[in-house]
């Protein structure tokens, strides 16, 4: 293989169980929230009785994080709307993200000037590090067995993202290398 050449990407998937043991929430939740539509598996969903859900890595990072609004006592309906916004973000927007609430408005913050405004009106109770949230996934994702969704194959500590594999992922992996 050439320097130029890139291998093939991997897409791996995570069983329910696996993504809830990564995410912090019970199976009941997980199969509420994907029968409702709040958090549906990205790589593939239920097809009948039998079948797996495979949840990739964005899917259990916002798993994670819908938890984390629950419980801060934000309403599903507003963590319904927050997802809406989460998903029609890039990855790499995400991951230098902070979700701010009262409680009752969940508000999307990507710098610190905006925190401190939101805070100086009294609007902000809490925040989330969207970033912070990602280590953890990825930290936890590291040790669990995920599924090569072309082949089948279980695999363990493999983080390849083809979802996230972007200049920014790119970048953090040399500098890890």
């Amino acid at each position: 293989m050439s320097e130029f050449t890139q291998p093939p990407k991997v897409e791996v998937g995570y069983r329910g169980a696996t993504a809830c043991v990564a995410a912090g929430i019970t199976y009941r939740q997980l199969d509420y929230w994907a029968r409702t539509g709040l958090v549906e598996p990205g790589v593939q969903g239920a097809s009948g009785s039998g079948s797996q859900r495979l949840y990739g890595f964005r899917d259990i990072l916002v798993l994670k994080i819908v938890k984390r609004l629950l419980d801060t006592g934000v309403s599903l309906q507003n963590i319904r709307s927050a997802v809406e916004h989460l998903r029609s973000r890039g990855v790499s927007d995400l991951e230098r993200m902070t979700l701010m609430s009262d409680g009752a408005t969940i508000y999307e913050c990507s710098s610190a000037d905006e925190i401190v405004d939101l805070l100086q009106g009294g609007q902000g109770v809490f925040g989330i590090a969207i970033g912070k949230v990602w280590s953890e996934v990825e930290g936890s994702l590291a040790t669990l067995q995920g599924e090569n969704t072309a082949t089948g194959e279980g695999v363990v500590g493999v983080n390849i993202l083809s979802e996230a594999d972007d200049e920014l992922t790119n970048r953090r992996k040399r500098k890890l290398a």
